[in-house]
């Protein structure tokens, strides 16, 4: 062993095996100047052990204009977070509005894949849309709500809807709250990598207060935080 290494500690176990004893022993190993490292020393034979993986969760604020996400863990730290945005074209590209409608809908769902593929996600949680002021946004409604159970269904991801009331309620303790004093909240809850741009921050909060009460009600989250 390298003297610039460390043993921290050392565990025997004894294990019988064809009428044979033999014996394994764990090393926590640490480099003078970098963090712990964990090998297996079978047979004298030193193998480095794999850390334990950390869960990812994606959270979600759906959204066709400003689609809030973040990526954390269990115990509410934060990897990634951002806003996907996305605006009509139609008449600039001059194309029809229903293939600007499905450029929109690709964009959505090739940065959602970027992020279940790369962090590897374990569960999706997501604000549950609901009410709409005229026809169109009505369609937005169902258009973001099947972005996502599509992709946890072909995914075979778990995934969990909760209301927008309940997480201003589990975050502010009541279900009127302005953007302002969401983000206010939030901030106050999670290290968060706020983006400077108004809508994106207001997205960002929205997913994050969604996560929050997620954390409490969620049975498959709960698993993961033990």
């Amino acid at each position: 062993m390298k003297d610039n290494l460390i043993v921290i500690a050392k565990l025997k176990q004894d294990r019988k095996c064809c009428g044979n004893f033999y014996t394994d022993y764990t090393l926590e190993v640490k480099e003078s100047w970098g963090p712990s490292q964990h090998f297996l020393l079978n047979n004298n034979k030193m193998e480095r052990s794999k850390p334990k993986a950390v869960e990812k969760f994606l959270t979600n604020d759906p959204s066709f204009t400003a689609w809030g996400w973040a990526i954390l863990d269990a115990r509410g730290n934060i990897y990634e977070a951002g806003c996907i945005k996305t605006a009509p074209e139609h008449k600039k590209k001059r194309i029809r509005k229903g293939d600007d409608t499905i450029r929109r809908i690709s964009e959505i769902n090739v940065e959602l894949l970027r992020l279940l593929f790369k962090w590897d996600v374990k569960v999706i949680v997501s604000e549950l849309p609901h009410g709409s002021q005229n026809a169109s946004a009505a369609v937005m409604i169902g258009v973001v709500t099947g972005i996502i159970q599509a992709l946890a269904d072909s995914l075979e991801i778990p995934v969990e809807w909760f209301s927008e009331q309940d997480a201003k309620k589990s975050i502010l303790g009541k279900k009127a709250a302005t953007k302002e004093d969401m983000i206010r909240a939030i901030d106050k809850l999670y290290k968060v990598p706020w983006k400077g741009i108004k809508y994106a921050d207001e997205a960002i909060a929205d997913a994050l207060a969604i996560f929050h009460v997620a954390i409490q009600q969620s049975a498959m989250i709960k698993i993961f935080k033990r």
